[in-house]
């Protein structure tokens, strides 16, 4: 349970690495035209749909690289 607990512990610090650094050199992710952003009063909603189909998109070809490369 120990070594599991870090291991995702790992994986969560090299993600969140990956992020920051991501955000760092395409500053528009986040903030494409198709985000919603409804901002009222002290309440603000972000759904954001173009960027979750961009991640997805190339988490899709990645791991399909990554299938390919791997036989």
């Amino acid at each position: 349970m120990g070594r599991t607990l870090m291991a995702i512990g790992a994986l969560l610090l090299v993600v969140g690495a990956a992020i920051a650094l991501f955000e760092r050199f395409l500053p528009g992710i986040g903030r494409l035209p198709g985000d919603i952003i409804i901002r009222r009063g002290n309440f603000t909603f972000y759904f954001p749909i173009a960027t979750s189909l961009l991640a997805s998109i190339g988490l899709t070809l990645l791991f399909w690289l990554w299938q390919r490369l791997g036989r």
